[in-house]
């Protein structure tokens, strides 16, 4: 990985951290994306003195405000004209429904919008980065996606809606890697595990008791994304789903185009990035 430019949300602890930690010891240069400069801070100097390479960037983003991710897309576009691996890790798992700055459900902006955004943002680096990978970290928990409702404004589940955000990645995982056909770049998803990280500190009791005891470490769940980010057993390889490094299927209604079609026009919707994305005339005549 040496010379390649990596980016990864959510780096500061769990998954996020433990891919960083291991892009860094193959001599990646990684851009570790964070909310808080003082961890942030912290686990960089760790990841640098653990894997002796001091090629470690920290870049601080607010994941649910959209101000935040074109202002962190800025910084990114800046300083790396090319970039080789986006790794969209971080996520939320909330109980009770919040919403963002922006008036959007606080799930579903951490963990659809701002990958689907950054990625965006970000795709000209990418395509100058080629071979390029983006990776988008879902989830075994896939719930059919409800568009009457997508933000559970009429009645609130935080596993429902976990997992209807899950399912939404897969989708635009997909329809990302068709629209990327021909560039070099590929897109690609992946269930990590049940790990126990950070991103259950929301649930009950009896949940984080289960993932103490049963769960997998951070570093078990995030081998597949350290596959997908660095073995050329996967170059060229896109639109795919993978689980224990493994492609697999995903859930029957994540391979539904009209449907995919139909989410990215409301995430286009959402974020204002129709500037920045392949059109669907261009899909369609690929």
């Amino acid at each position: 990985m040496r010379g390649k430019v990596c980016l990864v949300t959510g780096a500061s602890s769990g998954i996020g951290k433990a891919t960083a930690a291991a892009l860094a010891t193959q001599g990646a240069t990684v851009v570790m994306i964070c909310r808080d400069q003082k961890k942030g801070e912290a686990v960089r100097s760790e990841i640098q003195e653990s894997s002796g390479n001091d090629s470690i960037a920290l870049l601080l983003a607010d994941l649910s405000s959209q101000a935040s991710i074109y202002h962190l897309a800025k910084q990114c576009q800046d300083r790396y004209p090319q970039i080789h691996v986006l790794v969209n890790n971080a996520g939320v798992a909330l109980t009770q429904r919040s919403v963002t700055i922006d008036g959007i459900e606080t799930t579903f902006a951490v963990n659809v919008l701002a990958p689907f955004l950054l990625s965006n943002l970000l795709l000209d680096q990418l395509k100058a980065g080629a071979p390029a990978r983006i990776i988008n970290v879902a989830s075994a928990i896939q719930r059919p996606l409800n568009f009457e409702d997508l933000q559970h404004e009429k009645h609130y589940n935080g596993r429902q809606m976990y997992g209807q955000t899950k399912s939404a990645l897969i989708l635009l995982s997909y329809e990302l890697a068709r629209r990327l056909q021909g560039t070099g770049v590929t897109a690609n998803c992946l269930h990590p595990g049940v790990v126990s990280t950070d991103l259950a500190r929301d649930v009950s009791l009896a949940a984080r008791l289960f993932l103490r005891l049963f769960a997998s470490s951070p570093e078990k769940g995030a081998a597949t994304s350290i596959y997908l980010a660095s073995s050329p057993d996967v170059e060229g390889v896109t639109g795919k789903y993978f689980s224990r490094s493994r492609e697999v299927r995903s859930s029957q209604g994540t391979y539904d185009e009209a449907a995919s079609l139909r989410f990215w026009d409301i995430c286009v919707q959402l974020t204002g990035a129709s500037a920045f994305l392949p059109t669907d005339e261009n899909v369609q005549n690929q």
